[in-house]
């Protein structure tokens, strides 16, 4: 959706389109910096945020999606190892060897959720652009733009070193696992695409439908092993509409009560565990290396009626979440993860790789270069959990700016929140 400065139109009710904020440029001091004075700062900065945000800005909407974003990278964080073996490096998961932590994949597999609330926003903002007179062409100019933005420097990045790699003699094998690794989040962002450009046709589809190819799809694989080999594909997009079109009926207003919500969360369960105890489904929700079925890739029913819990779980948190982000910090923290979501989500796997790679100058170190196939691993990846997180700040500040634009002057708005500037009232209308 076009950005919209401070005074141009109202903001509409419960729009969670990317935001602006001015803040109020701080009075240079020469105080010496302190850990009280960094947290007075922090939380006056927050206070600013939080005071910036319009009142109908549905802040639960933003929670949920920095919540998928953020579960989807430390899932992968937790399942996704690089051995050295062999002179090269390996994608192995502690999922082949701990198959009993199969409930982690249930934690942070969250993709549901970010395809509930991309559809929610989706159409919400289409209705809003309709009203205003914008044409579809340029609504989703607007929305792929910034999506779609920040895989330029990725593909850039990655070209550059798949070539040193290759001048530098490093096997085939190697090259292919990190470039694997890299651009594994591209086939997301180019579902989701598709997806926002179908807004206006899938907007009034009843989640039922794509439900009901995925149900026919799987039935015609595992159990009539019948169809071509290709067959199993049709899910990525039938499998993900289920969702989306779930986020369209909650703009709709369909998915309000508490019933809705309970019915999916409670449903979805069962069927998910009649899938996995009674169909052979694998019980991990992320692919597993050698598995002969990944729920994953392509989606499965299972992964389907997961997310249906999932997005069933999501909408009875609503009225938490809300009551969550009424706290300064928590709100500036949501919105900061909102606004890089693009550039968290594509540089993850990034950061990872760049720790495990910069650590082999040290040797074999437990958790990041050995095999995952203990619970000792297990707490040594924990403890490198801050160091990838480290490794991600540093992408973000080197690439965040291919996501929120080129540095604005003082005086424009930053992309945070939206600055919300009352309209003046007549005095007809005071």
């Amino acid at each position: 959706m076009p950005e919209q400065t401070a005074g141009t139109r109202r903001t509409p009710p419960h729009d969670t389109a990317p935001a602006t904020f001015t803040p109020t440029a701080p009075r240079r001091t020469h105080a010496p910096l302190t850990p009280a004075t960094a947290v007075h700062a922090l939380r006056r900065a927050a206070d600013q945020v939080d005071a910036a945000t319009p009142a109908s800005r549905d802040r639960a909407i933003d929670a949920l999606r920095a919540l998928a974003i953020l579960g989807v990278v430390l899932g992968h964080w937790l399942v996704t190892a690089l051995v050295a073996q062999d002179g090269g490096l390996h994608t192995v998961s502690p999922l082949q060897h701990l198959p009993w932590l199969a409930p982690v994949s249930w934690l942070f597999q969250t993709l549901a959720v970010f395809f509930l609330v991309g559809g929610q926003v989706a159409t919400r903002s289409l209705a809003s652009a309709r009203s205003r007179g914008d044409t579809y062409a340029s609504w989703l100019r607007a929305r792929l733009t910034r999506l779609l933005r920040p895989v330029a420097a990725l593909l850039g990045l990655w070209s550059v070193a798949a070539v040193a790699l290759l001048l530098t003699g490093a096997p085939l094998s190697t090259i292919h696992t990190l470039l694997k690794l890299a651009l594994s989040p591209l086939w997301f962002l180019l579902v989701f695409a598709a997806l926002t450009a179908a807004t206006p046709l899938v907007a009034r589809l009843n989640p039922l439908w794509p439900l009901a190819v995925v149900l026919h799809v799987d039935v015609l694989r595992f159990g009539l092993h019948l169809g071509p080999s290709w067959l199993g594909w049709v899910n990525v997009a039938a499998g993900w509409l289920v969702p989306y079109t779930l986020g369209a009926a909650w703009a709709r207003g369909e998915l309000r009560s508490r019933r809705s919500a309970w019915a999916l969360l409670l449903g979805g369960t069962a069927a998910t565990a009649l899938l996995v105890t009674c169909a052979d489904y694998p019980a991990s929700m992320v692919g597993v290396p050698g598995a002969a079925i990944s729920n994953l890739n392509p989606p499965t029913l299972a992964a389907v009626t997961f997310g249906l819990a999932q997005c069933g779980l999501a909408l009875l948190l609503r009225d938490r979440l809300r009551r969550a982000m009424a706290r300064p910090l928590a709100w500036a923290a949501t919105a900061f993860v909102n606004l890089s979501a693009m550039t968290i989500f594509l540089w993850h796997q990034t950061a990872m790789m760049a720790t495990t790679a910069t650590g082999l100058l040290a040797g074999r170190l437990p958790g990041l270069h050995t095999p995952p196939d203990s619970v000792a691993w297990v707490g040594s990846r924990l403890a490198w959990l801050p160091v990838f997180a480290l490794a991600l700040a540093l992408c973000w500040t080197a690439f965040r700016h291919h996501e929120q634009g080129p540095a604005r002057p003082r005086n424009r708005a930053s992309h945070v929140v939206r600055r919300h500037v009352p309209p003046t009232r007549s005095s007809r209308h005071a």
